[in-house]
């Protein structure tokens, strides 16, 4: 018998071969949809339906079932598209009220950076108070979560110390080397007492004994008993309670409460707390963790459920054109919640002047190109440090000097493009004008400060143009110049026109843009609308032109399937296997929009596994389900196979919800052609039977693992009926169809 996992492999590879191929692929028929506009275009245009399905694909994540008919309901012909377009370009218009809801799980996300590391610290908040260099919390759950963590790193710290020790004495070995050796092995190890006394703020600074002057090591502490029943008193508990009685356990205790957890009994633990309750026992286990699962979640949260789909869009378009690596430090997942929040969101359709200013203002930014850092060589500052290392007698003094890193990119990545007419000596100009412009305790959260004494004094040139030493003002008077450069409007114009119409988009539509760049003083949806008003945007040769990227087909299928999610982890996750995890970009230059980038075997086949295993329901907190055809006898008393809707029925209903517009006859039969060959041979594996695996081999190389959708749900659902089945896997290779894929 064909196993389940071979029969998904060979549709794996279809739908490659098919991606491969999509090009050459005749224009898809439309699907079986009354409501389709099937009326004949003139040659090189756009049908009314296909128009309004372009439209949507470029300006938001992706269509959901009925935004076509929501769309046409605005207005006839296309008025109702012009209407649906303008109300996007004032987000402030939409009714959001749906998504704030949404948003309302995750709390840290309305606070400050000072209060996001204060409440749920960092690790180098927690070294600052081991090291009496700041305060713990004196009391409440926030004392608790310090608490836990001082004793954790307070521990690493030793046992850091410990192994230095024992290999520098390892490295010069004397003659009671081995002696040594012998009774460190044989003495007893000391266990520290770590988090003994967290409740009152203390990490114990005990050191294991030396043996013979050798550091004893460093065993791990006595694992806290975990008596029968504990973990089920504990859960037991209603839910303020229950977050009562854990932040009452010291560190040691609470750790191994969490390992006794069992399957479901973590989901028990988290079920009725409300938001705040529920980061507080998140934040007693990893405060860090928190920041960056509430960052990713309400990341997601707005991509799929927002209103205002063309503000989420150009949100992920300037994030991506002002990239900020989520891991570039300690405090950057901190600030990363404020520059997208205030920094990016609410200026990603107003004036491009005002959101560079903003970007340079910021913290993060500033942290992340080094510019925090830089001091002019001839400021007061470097100039004092000169005169205390010569005081000193320090002869290998260098000061810190001057970093260009913000001020290229500034002007290479940000605004110019890389030939917009600058030099090496401009980047140095450029940075030296920048110098002062720092952040303020960037390991508590402070703000933009601009440091006077670290500010390169004198008069500096940047392409021809004089900047007078005014101080902070220097630095906003380059910003405006460069802003409103002709090389800054074209460049802009181009990666906007790649982003919304074609990898190469047409030279006149770039000349057009940038000219409304230059004339609206950079109105980003000015811009915009240039763009949707062009012939070229609308081509028949730009439908379906563009590959999505890994986020816009994670987000699109979500929004295609009205998944109901209740956690965004594994859309996280898989984000990160098909190579573009959230803020994770590490270069400045951001994610390409290039199908090159994304088009290739392996992603292909992770697409597809997502698929599959979505509409399977197999990502643990994400469940769709497919509404039941008009009058059918319900699944869950279906009759023999004649009265179960054919798999030709079924296709039609599911491709007219998934796909706009519909598949080419060749994924059609593809799709049903898979379809037939594993209902004929395949049965459900039972649900304790382990994951088999077949691997799909391309030019000899196992590249992998397709995992089973037969197996037990992780959702707790009951076992799919045959007709939820056979919907399941249509829906799942429609998802990874060629024509889906595309945008």
């Amino acid at each position: 018998m064909q196993s389940p996992d071979r029969f998904l492999t060979r549709s794996l590879a279809t739908a490659m071969c098919l991606c491969f191929c999509a090009s050459t692929l005749p224009q898809p028929a439309l699907a079986a949809s009354a409501a389709f506009d099937r009326s004949a275009p003139k040659p090189g245009e756009l049908n009314s339906d296909e128009r309004v399905l372009h439209a949507l694909n470029r300006f938001t994540f992706g269509v959901r079932p009925g935004d076509l008919e929501a769309v046409k309901a605005m207005g006839p012909g296309s008025a109702g598209l012009d209407r649906w377009f303008a109300q996007q370009l004032h987000p402030a218009s939409i009714d959001n009220s749906a998504l704030q809801i949404k948003l309302a799980e995750y709390p840290a996300m309305q606070w400050s950076s000072e209060d996001i590391l204060a409440r749920l610290p960092s690790g180098a908040v927690i070294r600052q108070v081991i090291d009496g260099k700041a305060a713990m919390p004196s009391a409440g759950a926030v004392h608790t979560v310090y608490a836990n963590q001082v004793a954790r790193v307070s521990y690493k710290r030793e046992q850091d110390k410990a192994k230095q020790q024992n290999a520098a004495t390892s490295a010069a070995p004397g003659p009671n080397a081995m002696a040594a050796a012998s009774a460190m092995s044989a003495a007893p190890v000391q266990q520290p007492q770590m988090a003994a006394n967290s409740m009152n703020g203390q990490a114990s600074s005990a050191q294991p004994a030396a043996v013979n002057g050798m550091a004893a090591p460093v065993a791990q502490p006595a694992e806290p008993l975990i008596e029968p029943g504990f973990v089920d008193s504990i859960l037991a508990l209603p839910p303020s309670r229950r977050v009562q009685a854990l932040t009452a356990l010291p560190e040691p205790r609470f750790d191994a409460f969490l390992k006794a957890l069992k399957g479901p009994q973590r989901a028990t633990l988290l079920a009725g707390l409300s938001p705040d309750l529920r980061e507080t026992v998140g934040a007693l286990e990893n405060p860090e963790k928190v920041v960056v699962d509430e960052l990713l979640s309400q990341r997601l949260t707005r991509d799929i459920y927002s209103e205002a789909q063309l503000q989420e869009v150009m949100t992920d378009f300037w994030f991506n054109h002002f990239n900020v690596y989520l891991r570039k430090d300690e405090a950057t997942p901190y600030y990363l919640v404020s520059y997208e929040r205030d920094v990016i969101r609410p200026n990603s359709l107003g004036k491009f002047e005002d959101l560079l200013e903003a970007v340079a203002h910021s913290p993060a930014m500033l942290l992340y190109l080094d510019n925090s850092s830089s001091t002019g060589p001839d400021s007061t500052s470097a100039e004092k440090a000169a005169q205390t290392a010569a005081k000193k007698g320090n002869k290998k003094f260098k000061a810190e000097g001057l970093n260009e890193n913000y001020a290229r990119e500034l002007m290479e990545l940000h605004t110019l493009g890389v030939n917009g007419g600058y030099s090496q000596a401009d980047v140095i100009q450029a940075a030296r004008i920048l110098t002062g412009w720092t952040v303020d305790r960037p390991q508590r959260g402070g703000g933009f400060k601009f440091d006077a004494n670290r500010h390169e004094p004198g008069t500096n040139k940047v392409m021809g143009k004089k900047f007078k030493d005014k101080g902070e003002q220097e630095g906003r008077d380059l910003l405006h110049y460069l802003s409103t450069r002709p090389a800054t409007a074209k460049f802009i114009s181009r990666k906007l026109a790649i982003r919304f119409v074609s990898d190469d988009p047409p030279q006149s539509l770039v000349d057009r843009m940038a000219k409304t760049f230059l004339h609206s003083d950079g109105d980003i949806a000015a811009v915009l609308e240039t763009l949707y008003h062009s012939p070229e945007f609308w081509s028949a040769n730009t439908y379906r032109a563009k590959i999505k990227t890994p986020l816009e087909y994670v987000v699109s299928a979500a929004r295609a399937s009205n998944a109901n999610i209740a956690s965004m982890q594994p859309l996280m996750n898989a984000l990160r296997d098909m190579g573009m995890p959230l803020y994770g970009s590490i270069p400045p230059t951001g994610y390409k929009w290039d199908a090159a980038d994304w088009v290739s075997t392996g992603a292909l086949v992770n697409r597809m596994n997502f698929a599959l295993s979505l509409t399977a329901n197999r990502l643990n907190g994400i469940t769709t389900k497919w509404p039941e055809p008009v009058n059918a006898v319900p699944s869950a008393v279906m009759q023999p196979d004649a009265q179960r809707p054919s798999p030709e029925s079924e296709e039609a209903r599911l491709e007219s919800l998934l796909v706009g517009g519909g598949v080419s006859e060749t994924t059609r039969s593809a799709v049903l052609q898979q379809f037939a060959e594993q209902a004929a041979t395949v049965q459900p594996a039972a649900p304790d039977t382990p994951m088999q695996a077949d691997r799909l081999r391309t030019g000899g190389k196992q590249v992998v693992v397709v995992p089973s959708v037969f197996r037990a749900q992780p959702n707790h659902l009951p076992p799919p009926q045959p007709i939820e089945k056979q919907d399941q896997i249509l829906a799942g290779l429609l998802l990874g169809s060629p024509e889906f894929q595309r945008r």
